[in-house]
């Protein structure tokens, strides 16, 4: 077979092929019913172009900024935990990332350690739960700073749940002979999967070492999961409080109402991501891009945004920066690509999308994604969400968390 794919489909497809069962359903599963995944795709189907004739010609410019860090084109990678899905894991994701000039974003549920990646890829993101006391907190913080990380990712999209009508995908604690042979049936029917493995002479690691705290032994995937679990939800004193922590750019991944979104403001955050975790979260939130333009009206460029689920396509981000983003994360795709061909597969979906993005940009007929605007895209009625939207009054009280000047909240569809 070709290991060349065409299109983040044909990765997916091959991922399928690849992958023992239980690896492949926990990078396709949702929460419950799957509302929320599915219409994070489906949100970009029923958005248009509004494509001109004649104009510019040439070479496209696809160059963006965020956080300080340069990019080739406005696509992040977005972390997500435990990579097991190829030996060289968040590594070979970091290296793509770099042969393709983009930044990456590290889980801190990797299953490879915070030095190496960033070795990787020195635009490396370290993404952060709000996971322990804060002096654990602070000690993860202070193992980033030291290690070269350009930025915080502080995730804060997940409420822990569980159900999935097509069933929850089995991942073990831990791989010992036990576990082994209960998952050979599985493995067994999957060779190469399993070939690539025994070439690279370790098994699958799924520990999670950016969580180990005070010189212990690092966690297992679901240890650092239950303390995350056990964890008090932040109020927007702690978000204030991480960005004073920290000595650089703070991105807020999660935001999805236009509230949220000025509260994160004053809590001092340089960047937001507008997201519902892949459809991960609270099965029913509307889809990351209907919220977009609201949120991006809202913030008004006081602060970068940026979005993340549902990108399959160039086409896809090319929307997405058009109703005010100023670049997107990407998750599922790069991992399917992994899974499919290592390094050389995630470097294949980049380059994917790179295309996907050209083709775009020039049937719009503009010569930079910078050119982008609203008025390329044909947005049917009813189709953007604005959420929490506050109306009589201005800002939150950190502190509080309280709208302050009689400000009051309000909830609609398409304005």
């Amino acid at each position: 077979m070709n290991p060349w794919f065409e299109t983040v489909a044909e990765a997916q497809r091959r991922a399928k092929k690849r992958l023992p069962k239980s690896v492949y359903g926990a990078l396709i599963a949702g929460s419950e019913r799957g509302q929320t995944i599915e219409d994070n795709q489906r949100a970009f189907t029923e958005l248009g172009f509004a494509p001109h004739v004649a104009g510019p010609i040439g070479e496209r410019d696809q160059s963006t900024t965020v956080l300080g860090q340069q990019l080739s084109m406005p696509v992040m990678i977005s972390p997500t935990g435990v990579q097991a899905v190829h030996p060289d894991g968040e590594v070979a994701v970091a290296r793509a990332a770099a042969a393709r000039g983009i930044a990456m974003g590290l889980s801190s549920f990797a299953s490879k350690p915070i030095e190496e990646v960033i070795a990787a890829n020195p635009a490396t993101f370290f993404q952060m739960y709000w996971c322990g006391s804060k002096d654990e907190i602070l000690e993860r913080m202070e193992r980033a700073r030291a290690a070269g990380a350009v930025g915080l990712i502080l995730t804060l999209d997940w409420s822990f749940s569980h159900g999935r009508d097509w069933g929850s995908p089995v991942i073990p604690e831990k791989l010992d002979l036990r576990t082994m042979l209960k998952f050979a049936p599985q493995t067994l029917v999957r060779p190469r999967w399993l070939a690539t493995y025994a070439k690279s002479g370790h098994i699958p690691d799924l520990t999670a070492p950016n969580m180990a705290v005070g010189g212990g032994p690092a966690p297992g995937f679901f240890g650092a999961y239950g303390e995350w679990m056990g964890t008090p939800p932040p109020d927007w004193a702690d978000v204030r409080w991480v960005c004073e922590q920290w000595d650089g750019p703070v991105m807020l991944k999660g935001v999805i109402r236009v509230d949220d979104a000025l509260r994160a403001v004053d809590a001092g955050v340089a960047a937001i991501s507008v997201s519902n975790h892949g459809g991960n979260n609270l099965d029913g939130t509307p889809a990351a891009i209907r919220a977009l333009p609201a949120v991006a009206d809202a913030v008004d460029s006081q602060i970068e945004v940026l979005l993340d689920g549902g990108i399959r396509r160039g086409s896809d981000v090319v929307k997405a920066v058009a109703l005010g983003a100023r670049a997107v994360m990407i998750g599922r795709g790069y991992l399917w690509g992994l899974a499919a061909n290592g390094q050389a597969g995630v470097e294949n979906v980049l380059d994917i999308l790179r295309g996907g993005i050209d083709s775009a940009l020039l049937g719009l007929r503009k010569t930079s994604v910078s050119e982008l605007d609203r008025g390329d895209i044909v947005v049917p009625e009813g189709f953007e969400r604005a959420l929490g939207v506050p109306v009589g009054g201005g800002g939150f009280d950190t502190e509080t968390s309280e709208p302050v000047d009689n400000g009051v909240l309000v909830e609609s569809a398409s304005p």
